[in-house]
């Protein structure tokens, strides 16, 4: 300490720059430097006789008048005189010099007492200075000089003190620090101007001379200090040196005032000197007082600790904790200065100075207004809030041990009474939250006594506080969140609790809250006082995450995981539901949670021992009265009661809750119990697609909620996430929607649902009115469209008659679209009863939305004219493929809701220790349930597509509308055939094909093993054509092809070819090649094991599908070829009677076979390609020889064309 008192005291007697003079000199203000003093003026005379002799870079006039100011100024002055002789030194041969003696005592060693800049010295450095002239004394201060630095450069960070005579004696300090500054002045390469004020450090007197010199040259002051502090120590008070650097710094700061927050910076940014950034920050506090205001103190070492640089705070961390090791700390001690002056400025915004006697005589039930309590002040909240965070995060991160006084005085502060506004409220938050995390502080009886008495106010002040300062999150909902917190003993959520209120990460003891816990659980809140308490809280007007801080919904969200409601037959349903209506954008983070929690305790009892300890669900009225005015009306955001938030969250309980009742119904069985679940009726009337495109347009304000209503849909309503629907709403709602409604206008507006029923009424007679007005409503946004859409639909069935215009069915079909993104279910449900067949005499039945998710082929039993008009049967397909994602997730809820029913079932049939197989035997008949049905929908729609009786008799030729595509892939079509096929793409049954292709498609894609059991089934084959060109999934039947030909059924190995054959003309693959190998190998085999009539059946109608193997395989052309000569024998040895026709058959075939170019002519020959050559014999044989033969030509005419 005997050091720290020198380096304060050597400087004290020393006049240093002042602020005002170093302005000037910064200003070059002539006029200021004019009024100084002589003792200030004699401090700058190095700069400004520089300033007098040399020449100027500046030629104007004014600086010409100032020079002479300058030069008057100096006049009077004695010291200029050798000054200006100091500047008449030849300085090349002084910098020449100190070169050779820097190289020589390289050489020979710094500790080396020769110099060749001063030598034969015979008195001390003192007395030679005196009796020397200018140039040996600008040699001596430079040999000395360079000495100290070569010493710095050397002890690689080691403080050492260098005593000069040069430098201590007081009668020549200023010739001294003359020739220093001329010398750096005139040398600066040699003595740069950082490495100087290094070495100054190093002797006594250095801050002097160091301020002297930045003074002489103001431009320099950054720099200096920028390089004094990136040399410096990380913690100076631990280091002679660093204090010596520090105490430098504070007097060039002292001179500087005006940068000493940017020095400041520097100390942050580098990470060393904490101890000068504390004591500039000191010096700027008793600069800058302010009495109501944050102190920048306060400010200052707050954002060391609490800002985002962990290395910041573990330096600032690291000065508190090593200041505090130290056994003796003065008032010299930097952080003594701080801690002082920090208690100075708590002690002074304390309210009427007590003691914590006041509370045995004072009476606890008084009024809190008469109390003898005084109030914090108005002004000084938001003081005292920074001051407790403060306190907190030099306790909890710097690890500070407060002393007795600090103690004391901050359980003063933590329990005054500010007044009723937000920041009282945040500064009580504070209080108590730092009362749980240092709670060493509260350490006597009567200290306990006061924290009782000041949380027993909390508790009767918070709703008073709540009014008064309108903010919704009080420190009442924490107060009882951490009481819920103590019952249920989650002190791990305590301590998060206390500090994400604080703002600050520190570490507390779950052993440290015992006493607390004491506190709450037994004197203040009791569990029955918090769960009673808790219910009459009132919920949060129009919450919201805008509101933060702790509201009554957490408190609510802790009691219901501890199931404290129903443990004490407490009901909060309705504050729940009242809490949902009262919700507004954005969605607050808690609410979810909450929505899940409850859910969890109206399905979970509290206990096995009382199953029906639960809360009670919402029931259908109350949420039928949240969705009040959604789905119809023009104005539907004028009749709606309810924001979009509460709408959305309650169908998020559903939803949740139904899933919950599914995914428990084994639990719930076993505990004999079986909650409600909400009624068929009830989903029906809620808008849930309406709801959901809402909540599309509100992703970023709803969080995660969006999302987890996908996901909800997903599983329990896929029919409503369909990807063809998400597609469409993309269009409705894009840039073109934004066109069209520019385009909207009055007449659009106008048109009543009542109109276009009379418009449809006249649709026999005139189709303008009705084609006028869809139209127009073609402009209306999806909303807008709902009050039409009952019209639309129970008209559709006039659509049908003959004479429509296209172009109203193909408007009704874009309504349609539009309002299936908004009422999708409601508005299946009317238009299936509208395309019902009208049979005379017979009432039509009224299907609801349950009869079509239990048999979905209800859809196709439609008007047979649907079938024949493309945009109404693109609707019933539409609908169709809804239903029956709709089935599968109905009879799979309905599997899970009958579980409970099987114990009783087991017991009945007797089945012991068999519990598991009718779980399996009921997902088995689901599935293969579900299979039929899948299958069914697909034969009736491969049925739909081949032409009727009506359509063949008036023309229409079904093989070349259904080979139109592979028409096309062949060359050489004649044009009368190509202009054929262009009119047969034009019908209305092509285009339904087409429909009905796509939709096949997507259910081959998602289920592929209704591709493999309609092909299992078999259909026409004049549809294969059709399938394999239109349906771009069929290349999966290349895996079951295999499988289908070893069937023993005659037929299905028939498809099976035929099929492959179709494949591979489509899909000529590796693949598609190795099984056509394969069935024609299957063919020899079968040559070889069919009778005569199996024969017959099988190969008629398989050897066509021989050429499609050839055309898309050249390489099986010999296999093909043997083959076909077999069947030709097989057939001719069958056949004794009439060997002399068949033999020349087989005849040909060989050399065919052998030479297949000579027979080119033959095979153009009209007479083999039509059959017509001796077909006269019925004998099977025969004509199955002649099918060999038109085949064989056949592939050999391809072959020869090909080439």
């Amino acid at each position: 300490m005997k050091d720290q008192q020198t380096i304060m005291t050597e400087c004290t007697s020393l006049q240093f720059v002042s602020p005002f003079a170093f302005e000037a000199m910064q200003k070059v203000d002539v006029v200021r430097l004019a009024s100084l003093s002589d003792p200030e003026l004699r401090l700058l005379l190095p700069c400004l006789v520089r300033m007098a002799l040399c020449a100027p870079a500046d030629q104007s006039q004014s600086w010409a008048q100032d020079k002479k100011l300058i030069l008057r100024l100096l006049s009077g002055v004695e010291a200029v005189n050798s000054i200006v002789a100091l500047l008449s030194v030849d300085f090349h041969a002084l910098e020449q010099d100190a070169s050779k003696e820097q190289q020589l005592r390289h050489k020979l060693g710094g500790g080396s007492g020769e110099s060749i800049l001063v030598s034969q010295l015979q008195h001390g450095l003192t007395l030679e200075f005196e009796h020397s002239d200018s140039p040996r004394r600008l040699r001596l201060v430079l040999s000395e000089l360079l000495a100290i630095m070569n010493k710095v450069s050397e002890s690689n960070g080691e403080f050492f003190f260098k005593s000069s005579e040069l430098f201590e004696s007081p009668v020549y300090l200023e010739e001294a620090a003359d020739v220093l500054c001329i010398l750096q002045a005139e040398l600066p390469s040699l003595l740069p101007i950082v490495d100087v004020a290094e070495a100054l450090l190093h002797v006594r007197n250095g801050a002097w001379f160091l301020c002297l010199l930045v003074a002489n040259v103001p431009d320099s002051f950054n720099e200096v200090c920028r390089g004094l502090i990136k040399n410096g120590e990380r913690q100076d008070e631990e280091s002679l040196g660093g204090r010596r650097r520090t105490d430098a710094l504070r007097f060039l700061c002292k001179m500087n005032p005006s940068q000493a927050l940017k020095v400041r910076g520097m100390v942050v940014e580098e990470c060393h000197l904490p101890g000068l950034g504390v004591a500039l920050t000191l010096d700027h506090t008793k600069n800058e007082a302010c009495e109501d205001g944050v102190s920048d103190l306060v400010c200052f070492v707050s954002g060391l600790l609490l800002g985002t640089n962990a290395k910041v705070r573990t330096w600032f961390g690291t000065f508190i904790r090593n200041g505090q090791q130290r056994k003796r700390e003065t008032s010299s001690s930097v952080l003594w200065q701080m801690r002082r002056q920090l208690l100075l400025e708590l002690m002074g915004i304390l309210p009427t100075v007590r003691s914590t006697r006041i509370v045995e005589e004072a009476d606890v039930d008084m009024e809190p207004n008469v109390s003898v309590y005084s109030g914090l002040k108005e002004e000084h909240v938001v003081k005292a809030s920074a001051l407790l965070r403060l306190y907190c995060a030099l306790m909890g991160i710097a690890g500070l041990k407060p002393t007795e006084e600090e103690a004391e005085q901050l359980l003063q502060l933590m329990t005054s009474r500010p007044p009723a506004t937000p920041a009282g409220v945040r500064f009580v938050s504070l209080s108590f939250c730092m009362l749980l995390a240092f709670s060493t502080l509260v350490s006597t009886p009567e200290q306990e006594q006061l924290m009782v008495v000041w949380l027993s106010w909390m508790i009767k002040e918070e709703a008073y506080f709540e009014s008064t300062s309108g903010v919704s999150a009080s420190f009442g909902e924490m107060l009882l969140l951490v009481a819920m917190y103590f019952h249920s003993n989650q002190l791990s959520a305590i301590i998060d609790l206390v500090c994400s209120t604080l703002g600050m990460k520190i570490v507390i003891k779950p052993s440290s809250l015992s006493r607390m816990k004491t506190i709450f659980t037994q004197e203040i809140f009791t569990e029955q006082v918090v769960t009673a308490h808790a219910v009459r809280v009132p919920v949060t007007s129009n919450l919201s995450a805008n509101i933060t801080g702790f509201l009554p919904i957490h408190c609510i969200y802790q009691l219901l995981r501890s199931r404290s409601f129903t443990k004490h037959k407490v009901s909060i349903k309705d504050w729940i539901y009242r809490q949902l209506c009262e919700t507004s954008t954005p969605l607050h983070p808690q609410l979810l949670p909450l929505i899940d929690v409850y859910i969890n305790s109206i399905l979970t009892p509290a206990s096995k021992s009382n199953p029906e300890a639960t809360n009670q669900p919402v029931t259908e009225q109350e949420i039928l009265n949240i969705f009040q005015g959604v789905t119809g009306g023009d104005n539907i955001r004028l009749n709606q009661r309810f924001s979009i938030t509460a709408q959305l969250l309650v169908l998020y309980y559903i939803l949740s809750y139904e899933e919950a009742l599914l995914a428990n119904t084994k639990t719930l069985a076993a505990m004999q119990r079986k909650p409600k679940s909400y009624s068929s009726s009830l989903m029906d009337q809620i808008p849930i697609k309406f709801l959901i495109r809402q909540a599309q347009g509100l992703q970023q304000e709803l969080g995660g909620l969006h999302s987890a209503l996908l996901r909800l849909l997903a599983t329990n309503y896929p029919h409503l996430c369909i990807v063809d629907d998400w597609i469409c709403e993309e269009e409705i709602t894009g840039t073109d929607a934004l066109l069209r409604r520019m385009l909207l206008t009055n007449n659009a507006k106008n048109h009543s649902p009542k109109q276009l029923q009379e418009a449809f009424s006249a649709v026999p007679v005139n189709h303008t009115q009705v084609m006028q007005i869809i139209e127009h409503l073609t402009l209306l946004s999806a909303s807008e469209l709902i009050p039409y859409a009952e019209v639309l639909t129970s008209n559709m069935s006039q659509l049908l008659n003959s004479g429509v215009p296209r172009r109203i069915l193909q408007t009704v079909n874009k309504l349609w679209m539009v309002l299936n993104t908004v009422m999708p279910r409601r508005l299946w449900v009317m238009t299936v009863n509208a395309l019902q067949p009208s049979i005379k005499f017979v009432r039509q039945q009224k299907y609801t939305q349950n009869d079509l998710m239990i048999d979905p082929l209800i859809v196709l039993r439609c008007d047979q004219r649907v079938h024949r008009c493309p945009p109404l049967m693109d609707i019933t397909l539409h609908m169709l493929n809804g239903y029956l994602l709709a089935s599968k997730a109905y009879l799979s809820a309905h599997l899970k809701e009958t579980e409970q029913d099987r114990p009783s079932q087991n017991n009945t049939i007797g089945l012991v220790g068999q519990t598991d197989a009718p779980e399996v035997t009921r997902e088995e008949l689901k599935n293969a349930l579900l299979a039929a049905q899948d299958s069914a929908a697909v034969q009736i729609l491969l049925e739909i597509c081949l032409p009727t009786e009506e359509e063949k008799a008036n023309g229409v030729n079904p093989d070349s509308l259904l080979r139109n595509v592979q028409s096309v892939i062949t060359t050489n079509t004649p044009n009368k055939g190509m202009e054929e096929g262009e009119d047969n793409l034009l019908c209305n049954l092509r285009e339904v094909q087409c429909l009905i292709c796509c939709l096949l498609h997507q259910m081959y894609i998602a289920d592929p093993n209704i591709a493999k059991l309609v092909h299992f089934q078999g259909y026409p084959c004049e549809l294969l054509p059709l399938t394999v060109a239109g349906i771009p999934s069929m290349h999966i039947c290349l895996d079951f092809i295999p499988e289908l030909i070893a069937q023993p059924e005659l037929e299905k190995q028939i498809f099976a070819i035929q099929l492959l054959s179709h494949l591979c003309i489509q899909y000529a693959l590796p693949k598609s090649l190795s099984v056509a190998r394969l069935a024609v190998n299957v063919m020899g085999t079968l040559l070889t094991v069919l009778t005569q009539a199996k024969r017959y059946a099988f190969f008629m109608p398989t050897l066509p599908s021989l050429v499609s193997f050839c055309r898309a395989f050249p390489p099986l052309y010999e296999d093909i070829m043997s083959l076909l000569i077999q069947i030709g024998q097989v057939c001719a040895s069958d056949v004794a009677t009439q060997t002399r026709d068949i033999d020349p058959i087989i005849t040909r075939l060989q050399q065919i076979k052998e030479k297949p170019s000579g027979w080119s002519q033959l095979c153009k020959d009209s007479s083999y390609k039509n059959g017509s050559r001796d077909t006269g014999s019925m004998d099977p044989d025969v004509q199955l020889c002649h099918c060999i033969e038109r085949t064989v030509i056949e592939i050999i005419n391809m072959s020869v064309s090909g080439i």
